[in-house]
């Protein structure tokens, strides 16, 4: 699909990934509405922070990805959608589950919806890890068995099936895009990267975490973006599941030694128990194959290895450790 000259939607613009492929569709000449959380603040969460010259070429479009009049109002005239919306927080999960139904899915559901009646050229569904649970084997095809392991995981897995059952029913251009785990500036604190780059820059010498033990594929935020732009425009993606990752994986407790060596901290690590997943609900190992990726797109990541995983870390931390960047945090407070 040529993305130029057709007009581009974004759910969960406001947020981490969201935000940073919104400025990229924007900074490319690219017609960009994005659609943010409403709220009384009049916040547009990350893209608040956005260069000005972008934010004055932004159509923003504030709503609630659960109301479906609203959904159908956003996806309206546009050509093609990248839907994020989502509750992502795993913690929060467990204390909420009926709120990660009601957005994960029922919000995915309204995406779908609005775009096969209004004849949408193609939706990127945003799926996750996570819905394959502990790995069977490594690296993880997308041919693996699902095993949601926690509501949120679960969530995702049903919007994924109920994006597959729109291509399959309905002949809806959707594909689905799985990412692995995903770091850079901008990222929420509940994620183990800017826990422990916030902590540190806050004066710790105990970092606070989870499990040490699991491993995750790290990828930087730019190497994402790029993959979201790489299944819009392969013609060769409806109705595919897409991984994307190094292929590389690294334990939480080498990430946090990586991050204070960059930081010339000297640090101790402490599990917390509140940090920790229930024994069943933790995933142990999580490395992607990327083969399909590279088969069907252009895609192939620039931050690889060692040396590419200490890159992308290196600009994270550069970014988080700005006082003006620091002081949106609250790095005092364990954020469930």
């Amino acid at each position: 699909m040529e993305l130029k000259g057709n007009k581009i939607l974004v759910t969960g613009a406001d947020g981490f990934i969201g935000s940073h492929l919104t400025e990229y569709l924007v900074e490319q000449g690219h017609s960009v509405r994005a659609f943010v959380f409403y709220n009384a603040f009049n916040s547009w969460g990350w893209l608040d922070h956005s260069d000005p010259g972008i934010k004055k070429k932004l159509e923003v479009f504030p709503g609630d990805i659960r109301d479906p009049q609203r959904v159908r109002e956003a996806v309206k005239g546009c050509d093609l959608v990248f839907h994020l919306a989502a509750l992502i927080a795993i913690p929060y999960s467990y204390h909420s589950p009926a709120s990660y139904i009601d957005t994960n899915v029922k919000g995915t559901l309204n995406i779908l919806e609005a775009a096969s009646e209004l004849g949408t050229l193609k939706v990127i569904h945003t799926s996750t890890s996570e819905v394959y649970g502990t790995a069977r084997s490594v690296p993880i095809s997308e041919e693996h068995p699902l095993q949601p392991q926690s509501p949120y995981s679960a969530s995702k897995t049903g919007a994924d099936q109920i994006a597959m059952s729109f291509y399959y029913s309905f002949d809806t251009p959707v594909a689905i895009i799985r990412p692995f785990n995903t770091f850079g500036p901008r990222q929420s604190a509940r994620a183990v990267i800017p826990t422990v780059i916030t902590q540190i820059a806050g004066g710790n010498t105990q970092i606070k975490l989870g499990a040490l033990k699991p491993t995750r594929d790290f990828n930087y935020i730019e190497d994402m973006v790029q993959g979201f732009i790489a299944v819009a425009e392969s013609d060769a993606t409806p109705g595919e599941v897409i991984n994307f990752g190094t292929g590389q994986e690294t334990s939480i407790g080498d990430l946090a030694g990586m991050i204070s060596g960059l930081m010339g901290a000297s640090v101790e690590l402490i599990p917390e128990d509140r940090r920790i997943r229930p024994e069943k609900s933790e995933v142990e190992r999580l490395c992607a194959d990327n083969s399909k990726a590279r088969k069907l797109t252009a895609w192939t990541p620039s931050y690889t290895g060692l040396e590419g995983l200490q890159k992308g870390l290196r600009k994270t931390i550069d970014w988080f450790i700005k006082p003006e960047n620091l002081k949106l945090y609250k790095t005092d407070i364990y954020n469930i």
